[in-house]
């Protein structure tokens, strides 16, 4: 807290000079950089010098008022926050100072010492989060770039303009796309540029958690409400309390939960599980989806009331082939990332795997290519990256493919080496899907929760999968 006040800049504005440097002196003491003015239009000369981030000032002065400093910085882009200072009487005109040129707050004369550091404090950090979310808005409109998020694609720059309409409002958002595509990133951006942003971001995964666990993960619970329950718990909403929640994965939510959570957002208010008294809620809510909630509502395991209720809103995202403009721009991004992350000196990757990844269909959207980019940029170590730092067998041309898949001809699939997965041409989806949840399980011997963590998808996910396969005939094990 200190290193960020002697970062933070305040400039006194006043034309008495013993109220200007007492007050100076006061602010100066509690840890701030400080400068004095004795009037606006010397304010206006000092902030070309002293960029302040915060300016305390008097209403009524000679050259240039309090008022007329306020109408000079009002258009300005990153303007400081401005604290008035004001006499007994001039209370009305204060406060439409606030309404009309935007000042951040008032102070009557005398000064209270305690209120005015206060009010120093969120005015500056205020000013932090204002100038973080025009920094953002500077990405997305130069750089194509939206927090963690990249593309400047048509179809990622319709994403970002909804990002950007939504985000200011309390509307609920519905976030739909493929498994990879960034739901959860497109959620994170949505808080960031809100007016939340200062509150805290809580994401639960409604597919990884057990039917028995997810209300009291959602909603908390009492000491006793349960066995097992040892303690009092918050919920995610409680967490939540003045910022934004995300519900990942929400088509998984059991149809039960469904129903207690339609209520919390209809009335605003939560009960923990075994407690008696409601809480009052101020929380943001985010869902997502990987799955068409329309599908699922008509097979009776989503309920319509609650899918209109979380639909205010919608952010469909795109899958990556539909916007393969975008590659090069996220190599980039994930090159710094990986450099950063596992300090790694990669600086480009050659024409040749710019190519294949270009060629490839990226089922697994933008996580498998930050996967396959990450163990290339490990392998590789610095430099440029290369073909052979790519997976085994990708980039493969077509005619390689199928000649690969020829040689597994008659089985719908088959294991080569123990760890490498061969398909004939004609193969479905289904048999490709079923075969891959197969093999890794011999790979890890049938440890399903390793097996889960390989590939990329939640435990509860690959228990349906498996039930699904012996309702269906055949071995899994």
């Amino acid at each position: 807290m200190k290193t960020e006040r002697i970062s933070t800049r305040v400039l006194v504005v006043d034309d008495e000079e013993s109220q200007r440097t007492a007050l100076a002196s006061m602010i100066a003491l509690w840890g701030y950089a400080v400068e004095t003015a004795a009037d606006g239009q010397e304010a206006l000369d000092k902030l070309a010098s002293f960029p302040a981030h915060v300016i305390v000032t008097d209403l009524n002065m000679p050259r240039m008022t309090g008022q007329e400093l306020l109408e000079h910085l009002k258009d300005q882009s990153g303007a400081p926050a401005t604290i008035v200072q004001t006499a007994f009487g001039n209370l009305e005109t204060s406060v439409s100072l606030i309404h009309d040129l935007g000042a951040f707050w008032f102070l009557e004369k005398p000064v209270q010492s305690q209120a005015l550091r206060l009010l120093i404090e969120r005015a500056a950090a205020h000013g932090r989060l204002a100038e973080h979310a025009e920094q953002l808005e500077r990405q997305l409109s130069y750089h194509g770039v939206l927090g963690e998020m990249v593309g400047g694609s048509p179809k990622m720059q319709a994403v970002f303009a909804l990002i950007q309409q939504v985000a200011p409002s309390r509307a609920a958002v519905l976030i739909t796309g493929e498994s990879g595509t960034g739901k959860e990133l497109a959620a994170r951006a949505i808080h960031t540029l809100s007016p939340r942003r200062g509150g805290p971001f809580v994401a639960i995964n409604c597919a990884a958690l057990p039917d028995t666990l997810i209300e009291s993960e959602l909603f908390g619970h009492e000491k006793g409400a349960f066995t097992g329950a040892l303690d009092r718990r918050a919920g995610c909403f409680e967490l939540a309390q003045n910022g934004t929640v995300l519900l990942d994965e929400i088509g998984d939510m059991p149809i039960g939960t469904q129903a207690k959570l339609l209520r919390v957002l209809e009335d605003g208010r939560v009960r923990r599980l075994g407690g008696k008294n409601e809480i009052q809620l101020d929380v943001r809510v985010i869902a997502s989806t990987n799955t068409p909630l329309e599908a699922t509502i008509r097979e009776g395991k989503f309920r319509e009331d609650l899918f209109y209720r979380l639909n205010v809103f919608p952010v469909p995202l795109p899958p990556l082939r539909e916007h393969m403009e975008d590659i090069p721009s996220l190599l980039s991004t994930l090159l710094e990332d990986m450099n950063h992350k596992h300090g790694t000196r990669v600086t480009d990757a050659a024409p040749a795997v710019t190519d294949a990844l270009h060629a490839y269909t990226w089922p697994g959207n933008v996580r498998e290519l930050r996967n396959v980019i990450e163990r290339a940029a490990i392998i590789a170590g610095e430099g440029t990256i290369r073909t052979e730092h790519l997976p085994p067998g990708f980039g493969a041309t077509p005619g390689a493919m199928a000649a690969a898949a020829h040689a597994s001809a008659g089985a719908a699939a088959s294991a080569g080496n123990g760890d490498e997965l061969r398909l004939p041409v004609g193969s479905t989806i289904e048999q490709a899907e079923r075969a891959l949840i197969e093999i890794t399980l011999e790979h890890t011997r049938n440890n399903k929760t390793r097996a889960a963590e390989i590939l990329g998808i939640s435990q509860k996910t690959l228990f349906n999968k498996l039930r699904e396969y012996g309702a269906n005939g055949g071995s899994t094990s």
